[in-house]
């Protein structure tokens, strides 16, 4: 009796489980999996309304032979190599001495650095391109020390440096907050334990902080990966994917073929399911390299 009494309870609590689980499940299955799986079946289709037909993988196979998307894919992954190291360590960094409790006022810096990420796409924007407008601060502080100006949105590579530096200036401070919670999360009694052992600071950072931060480290490369493969509003607003077609993303490219150009639905559905590919694939790698438990 007893027996059935415990099961019926265990029962209960699964299916209470299961009403707290359902309705975000299916919001989750409504919003995001159904358009996914609505998206893979019209990149293999071409045509409009009810014209349209299957037409296998002609869709990829054209992604194959597109320059402009080799070129946005090129500047694309441009910014996942540069920008995404040079954020990660700059914030691992400010993390590590804004968590020294000698420091007064931490609050305020970090609040600080964390502004940016709460700051509007569209006015941040606004701001780095009256910054490095040809007659804008950076280029009057370069000739005040002596430098040639630089014509920031007319070179290639100049415009994507300004991407990379906004980009670095944005979401630097969020991922610290991320690694903020990480280190405070250590138990001092491990680094009281290295003091008595000898360790100098570079021999604690390396040695106890990074392999005790692996987890969260882990977290922000794979979330960084996604956030910048799917770039949008730096390309868009910036620099309109100028000059040219240098600067512009895989992400502005789909928007363009989707509604700015003649609409290509079914070829920027093809488009948008390769990104979804490519970020699992390096995630997953990421999640290998990374995840090495003993």
């Amino acid at each position: 009796m007893n027996k059935n009494r415990k099961m019926s309870t265990e029962k209960r609590h699964r299916l209470v489980g299961w009403a707290f689980l359902a309705p975000a499940a299916i919001l989750i299955f409504v919003f995001c999996f159904f358009p996914m799986f609505q998206a893979i079946l019209l990149s293999l289709q071409s045509g409009s309304g009810d014209a349209a037909k299957w037409t296998g993988l002609s869709n990829y196979i054209r992604i194959w032979k597109d320059k402009t998307f080799w070129q946005c894919l090129f500047n694309t992954f441009f910014y996942f190599l540069v920008q995404v190291p040079i954020m990660l360590i700059l914030a691992l960094v400010l993390a590590q001495i804004l968590n020294n409790p000698k420091i007064k006022g931490k609050g305020i810096f970090r609040t600080m650095i964390f502004l940016p990420c709460a700051t509007s796409l569209v006015s941040y924007s606004m701001i780095f391109k009256s910054l490095f407008a040809n007659d804008g601060a950076v280029n009057h502080l370069l000739m005040n020390l002596g430098l040639t100006p630089v014509n920031w949105f007319s070179d290639s590579w100049a415009a994507r440096v300004v991407i990379v530096i906004a980009l670095v200036w944005r979401w630097t401070g969020y991922n610290m907050v991320f690694y903020l919670a990480g280190l405070q999360n250590i138990d001092y009694s491990v680094y009281e334990a290295s003091y008595i052992d000898g360790a100098n600071a570079f021999q604690r950072f390396f040695k106890i902080t990074i392999p005790l931060l692996k987890p969260t480290i882990l977290l922000t490369a794979i979330m960084s990966t996604s956030g910048t493969l799917q770039l949008f509003d730096e390309s868009v607003n910036l620099t309109a994917g100028g000059p040219g077609k240098s600067t512009m993303t895989l992400a502005h490219y789909i928007y363009n073929i989707s509604f700015v150009e003649t609409p290509k639905f079914h070829y920027a559905a093809a488009l948008s399911v390769f990104i979804l590919v490519m970020v699992a694939i390096l995630s997953a790698i990421q999640m290998k390299v990374g995840d090495k438990r003993e």
